[in-house]
């Protein structure tokens, strides 16, 4: 019984652009398969991208795909490679025409691939059928199945639900959504004995139900690490944004002992982008979750410990050791450490805005309430490229998408190749000298109230969604005294620190600052909480390597 029903849940993905092809395909597979596995199809790499993450969600199991080659955007072999991520244990097989038989080959090594078929595989008795036969023998005898997924019961238009949701999602945690309005939702409240009232529910894999959980006791049940396993490390990272995840990568590798403290889910800001395109070596464009989600994975690998839900609220320097303090009050010692704390989306300072948040008003992506805008009318206020990157992503599935941007125009703050993609998409539209005055709404938003900034003028307008990107403020008001920060709380550093040839006060070596040094001996800075700092993925990685490679140096002299 246990096995049908693990069958029933499993999926057969088949992906091929040509919609004739991508039917024939499926039917084949249903004729065969159909009553065991459910075939799952899609006509676009990206598309079926997206189905995958759905499924892993839902803590669906996927046991084969089947992608062709020749797909325009993103080919089979690229889609695999993407698809490696999420499912990595799933079959992988290429669709393939007789001319693309090197590529498959080729495909074996970049994708690991399992096999590749011609086209067309007429009968299918013969060329399909004993091949699935065998990839699906080999995925059941595998170890293939998840860690059971973490139920959560919550209510579309709480706050704190959706809280739960982003932090699981963005830490890649399975769970499954029951609303608290549905028969399974209320059943799975009734069973822990609750009312509804008290939202979000969290039922963790063991069966442990936890009621409005904080972050750190979400993490610590379902799975994340939290505790740091030593008491002194040679390096501590503190914040896992891209400059974060590469210190890491690139401090366990050389060999130096490492810790990376996240306070609510690595990736940061990027973490949350829909899709990064100007990223070295990805020319189909990565999403932040992937990229990260990869950077992660390297750094365990390379023995980097991970510690999430953490959050540091002080550091100290006592001799040689630099102190790194919790909210908690516990605190672990290093050689050295990295400040690679990022920066948060400022708020928007308009009536309404803050008891609507979480309720209609998001700051930054939130993709886990993207589908739930499928049909609807969106707002994006802001004009960098983050804005841009979400205004893309929405617009596959929204009615429409509006950029409220404040100045004349995007060029200003938006890399040129997203500004030419949003011209082409004839569902987005950008609104210039626009900003937010009110935003309305009992339980969720329903309207906006909008001000043109150069005639005055205000109107309203529908809204149930709207996703903010207007700036962002450094986290890093927790280091107090101890390192020296400009005037809007950005962090000095190296040359910044000496701009008439002195040494800052209070130090004490022969030597000026290296170049990402704090004030502070063997503390340094990487990524956008640097005061100039350049805003950018790629920027914030090298930032991170840089960092290791002057951390060794400092160590060398110490």
């Amino acid at each position: 019984m246990a096995q049908a029903a693990e069958a029933a849940r499993t999926v057969i993905m088949t992906v091929d652009d040509d919609p004739a092809v991508s039917r024939a395909v499926a039917r084949d597979l249903r004729r065969r398969f159909g009553e065991s596995y459910r075939i799952v199809r899609a006509e676009s790499g990206e598309s079926a991208l997206d189905a995958l993450r759905e499924l892993k969600l839902r803590g669906d199991l996927v046991a084969v795909i089947l992608a062709d080659y020749r797909m325009p955007r993103m080919n089979g072999i690229e889609f695999l490679e993407q698809a490696l991520d999420v499912y990595p244990g799933a079959r992988r097989v290429l669709l393939t025409a007789y001319a693309d038989t090197d590529a498959a080959i080729d495909a074996i090594n970049v994708v690991d691939l399992d096999h590749y078929l011609l086209k067309p595989w007429d009968p299918p008795e013969e060329k399909l059928y004993p091949v699935l036969d065998d990839l699906l023998q080999a995925w059941r005898t595998s170890d293939h199945r998840p860690v059971p997924s973490t139920k959560v019961v919550g209510h579309r238009w709480s706050a704190r639900s959706s809280e739960v949701r982003e932090f699981l999602a963005r830490n890649q945690v399975p769970y499954r959504w029951y609303s608290s309005d549905e028969p399974e939702g209320q059943r799975l409240l009734r069973a822990a004995g609750q009312d509804g009232r008290r939202l979000p529910l969290v039922v963790t894999p063991d069966g442990t139900p936890l009621v409005e959980p904080e972050a750190p006791e979400l993490a610590a049940r379902v799975g994340l690490a939290t505790t740091p396993a030593a008491d002194f490390y040679d390096l501590v990272v503190i914040g896992g944004g891209p400059a974060g995840l590469g210190a890491a990568v690139y401090g366990a590798s050389e060999g130096l002992r490492t810790v990376l403290v996240e306070r609510s889910a690595t990736g940061g800001q990027a973490g949350q982008s829909s899709r990064i395109e100007n990223y070295l070596g990805f020319p189909d464009g990565v999403s932040g979750a992937q990229l990260t989600g990869r950077a992660r994975r390297q750094a365990a690998r390379f023995g980097a410990e991970i510690l999430t839900a953490r959050e540091v609220t002080g550091l100290e320097a006592n001799g040689a050791a630099r102190i790194v303090r919790f909210a908690d009050g516990s605190a672990i010692a290093a050689h050295s450490v990295i400040l690679a704390t990022g920066v948060q989306y400022r708020q928007l300072d308009a009536q309404g805005c803050t008891d609507l948040t979480g309720c209609g008003v998001f700051y930054g992506s939130a993709l886990t309430e993207a589908a739930s805008c499928q049909g609807q009318d969106v707002y994006i206020v802001g004009g960098a490229n983050s804005a841009g990157q979400a205004a893309m992503y929405l617009s596959r599935s929204a009615k429409s998408v509006t950029l409220l941007v404040r100045g004349p125009d995007l060029a200003a703050s938006m890399s040129y190749y997203l500004i030419q993609q949003i011209d082409e998409v004839p569902n987005i539209s950008v609104r210039s000298h626009t900003v937010v005055d009110a935003a309305h709404g009992a339980e969720h938003l329903e309207r906006l109230t909008l001000r043109h900034t150069v005639t005055g003028d205000t109107h309203q307008v529908d809204a149930q969604w709207m996703f903010v990107f207007i700036g962002a403020a450094p986290l890093t008001d927790w280091l107090g005294d101890a390192v020296l920060r400009d005037e809007r709380g950005f962090i000095l550093a190296g040359p910044d620190l000496t701009p008439d040839g002195r040494p800052p006060a209070g130090w004490e070596l022969d030597r000026p600052p290296y170049h990402l040094e704090t004030n502070v001996p063997g503390v340094f800075v990487a990524g956008d909480a640097r005061a100039e700092s350049a805003k950018r993925v790629a920027s914030a990685v090298g930032e991170g390597a840089m960092a290791v490679m002057l951390v060794h140096r400092y160590l060398e002299q110490s």
